[in-house]
């Protein structure tokens, strides 16, 4: 059948299946009425209902999503309703039978459960983190529904003088359509992305409620026949679905969402809005027989209170969505919202042809600022930092807190000649006085500028900042107080440089911590793993670099902390854990090396998202990231370090057993000891000798 879909529509290209869809069901209304048909009309909506099917499957097949049950299970819902279809067409069209509840109808019942199992597995792979705002706001949706079915449709059937069976039946569909609304609502609010397919798939899931619900209401009054205009919804849905399955955005359908939104849009706060006053409208129109003027006044109350309630919830929201893209000391914006920015000022510089720039100003020597006179005057240089370059930077440019003593500035419309007047005027609008201090003292203070052009080809926001990154680098290497300009990636024999510096530094923070080559064993671990695993070239590569040089940011972490024999206070660990961020930083000042700073960056967080600096979880973290993870809790715990004694090989096998499926990935872990057992996994190597 999967054949039969890509001959028929595959010359057509994606656009083929609908529109053949929809040519078969205008012959299919236009039969009817039409004597001797019957069979045929039933072969040709039943061909609609079933092509979904193999569409689904093909879908699967063709595009591969990460996440394939879920559509395999809307894929048997849909074949169970094709069945449902069958015979219930064949009973009215053929054999004359109208009976209520008929055998169709305990297949169309049980179509249900299957395509709410599958839409929830989807809201779980979009949403892999808790969205509790998501879930609130359908849940409010879903009681406005479930009052106003109660009320009209579950309520009157319940009092209908009918039999037990035909009873439960009415009942049965009105029960799981808010079921299937339910999560047709969860799926429509949470955070994941909306490609055409998702569109298609919502279309699928409203087309059969709707008609579900007329249907229902139909046979109440008695005025249902098959053929009517309810057929137009069904098919329509069953189309959608079959178009869904087959558009080449289904995989991204189950793509996790970019997070929690702080931000309320309107329609969402519309829509909260008409579902808070359904309660109080329905009393008023359910009391407008009485006229009790008091239950009336007590509706209206409960509207009014729901609205102000709502307002209020709307302004805290816009509050707390302010504060979290603005630094809570100098009132800059963060470095989340820079980040978020930036990619939007390329697009925008892209369709103008236009050109912007990153800068990025670092304070000098502003730990020993902090050491001399402490944090509340590093508070106060800060603060007339800030200042200083909020009046120098154009108004509709983004000034933000990038980082502790680093700010950073995305200037739009700048000419290349313009850059370095740029830098330099930042840099000048610190150096030219010292900051006052309270005591009628005063502190000199400078930073150092890093700065780098977009120029129309380069539109990757991680390749900007990091080319920024290694201006400011080689403006503190040329003695701070300076700037540099930067815009593109250095030669092949400065990234050969960088990378060499990199090893030694990773070589230098092994010889603080231990006597052994953790760098270089952990490295060796995940090419052997990753090799194991049956990863491709590049990403094996990619894993033994990132091992390589996983503990680079240490270098930044005072001695005596790394070194320190008992265990670290919870300052101390606090400091520790910024590592990963450091390394990242270190990592991505070396062109072409984005992705193994990414590695970097996430090799401390866990399989059940409680690690650390992202807190990312399962698969959202990188395969190499999580291979290095392992191995480097095996060599950890194998190597001679201060703060612990070093573990016998049976106990290190027993922790990496024990944090499988928690802290790290259980097929990483499997991998893992599979190639210990096998002999591959070797001892620990020494310290490389120290070369004058």
């Amino acid at each position: 059948m999967i054949s039969t879909v890509r001959r028929t529509f595959g010359g057509l290209g994606w656009p083929g299946y609908p529109i053949g869809c929809a040519l078969v069901a205008l012959v299919y209304f236009a039969l009817a009425g039409v004597d001797g048909t019957g069979a045929l009309r039933i072969v040709l909506y039943c061909g609609i209902s079933a092509s979904a099917v193999p569409a689904l499957l093909l879908g699967v097949r063709r595009y591969r999503p990460r996440w394939q049950l879920p559509w395999l299970l809307i894929a048997a819902s849909q074949t169970v309703y094709f069945f449902a279809d069958a015979s219930f067409y064949t009973a009215h069209y053929l054999l004359g039978i109208t009976t209520f509840p008929f055998v169709a109808d305990v297949l169309y019942l049980s179509h249900y459960p299957l395509i709410v199992a599958g839409v929830l597995l989807l809201i779980r792979a979009r949403a892999p983190r808790r969205d509790l705002p998501s879930l609130i706001d359908a849940t409010v949706l879903g009681v406005a529904a479930a009052l106003l079915s109660w009320l009209y449709l579950i309520q009157p059937l319940t009092s209908a003088d009918e039999s037990t069976l035909t009873t439960s039946a009415y009942v049965a569909y009105p029960v799981l359509d808010l079921a299937l609304l339910a999560v047709g609502l969860r799926l429509l609010l949470d955070p994941g992305p909306r490609p055409p397919a998702f569109f298609l798939l919502v279309a699928n899931l409203l087309a059969f409620l709707g008609a579900d619900s007329i249907y229902v209401l139909q046979r109440i009054d008695g005025s249902y026949a098959a053929g009517n205009f309810l057929d137009v919804l069904w098919l329509a849905g069953n189309i959608a679905l079959g178009a869904a399955g087959l558009h080449p955005t289904m995989a991204a359908v189950a793509q996790a969402g970019p997070g929690k939104d702080l931000n309320l849009s309107p329609l969402r706060v519309t829509m909260l809005a008409a579902a808070s006053l359904i309660a109080p409208g329905v009393l008023v129109l359910e009391n407008s027989r009485v006229s009790e003027g008091s239950v009336n006044a007590i509706a209206v109350a409960c509207a009014v209170l729901f609205l102000l309630t709502l307002g209020r919830l709307v302004v805290m929201v816009s509050e707390q969505r302010r504060l979290a893209v603005t630094d809570s000391l100098t009132g800059l914006h963060t470095r989340r919202y820079f980040e978020a920015e930036l990619p939007k000022a390329l697009a925008r510089a892209g369709r103008t042809r236009t050109r912007l720039a990153v800068f990025i100003a670092d304070i000098d020597h502003f730990k020993a600022i902090n050491d001399r006179y402490g944090h509340p005057v590093g508070d106060r240089v800060l603060l007339e930092v800030s200042a200083r370059l909020r009046a120098v930077v154009r108004e509709g440019d983004v000034l933000a807190r990038y980082g502790g003593e680093e700010f950073a500035l995305l200037a739009t419309d700048v000419a290349p000649e313009d850059v370095p007047a740029i830098a330099e005027r930042l840099r000048n609008a610190i150096a030219r006085e010292p900051v006052a201090r309270a005591e009628r003292a005063s502190i000199a203070v400078t930073t150092s500028v890093g700065a780098a052009l977009a120029d129309g080809h380069q539109d990757d926001p991680v390749r900007i900042v990091a080319a920024a990154d290694r201006a400011l680098y080689a403006a503190k290497a040329e003695g701070r107080d300076r700037i540099s300009v930067g815009d593109r990636p250095g030669s092949a024999s400065e990234h050969t440089a960088s990378l060499g510096y990199l090893h030694a530094v990773s070589d230098l923070v092994d010889r603080h911590l231990s006597s052994h080559s953790h760098g270089r064993a952990v490295g060796s671990y995940a090419r052997i793993v990753c090799e194991a695993m049956g990863a491709a070239a590049g990403t094996v590569q990619d894993a033994e670099l990132a091992g390589r040089l996983h503990d680079v940011g240490k270098i930044v972490i005072p001695a005596s902390v790394l070194g320190k024999p008992a265990a670290l206070d919870d300052a101390e660990w606090a400091l520790l854990r910024e590592h990963p961020d450091h390394g990242y930083r270190l990592v991505r000042a070396v062109p072409d090396l984005d992705d193994i700073a990414e590695i970097v960056r996430q090799h401390h967080e866990r399989w059940d998202g409680k690690g650390y600096p992202l807190g990312l979880r399962g698969e959202e973290i990188r395969l190499e990231a999580r291979i290095v993870s392992v191995c480097d809790a095996w060599a950890t715990m194998l190597a001679d370090r201060p703060y612990r004694r070093t573990l016998t090989v049976d106990e290190a096998v027993q922790e990496l057993r024990d944090g499988s499926g928690t802290q790290f990935d259980p097929g990483v872990v499997d991998a893992f000891l599979r190639l210990h057992e096998a002999g591959e996994i070797h001892q620990l190597p020494p310290l490389p000798a120290v070369v004058d």
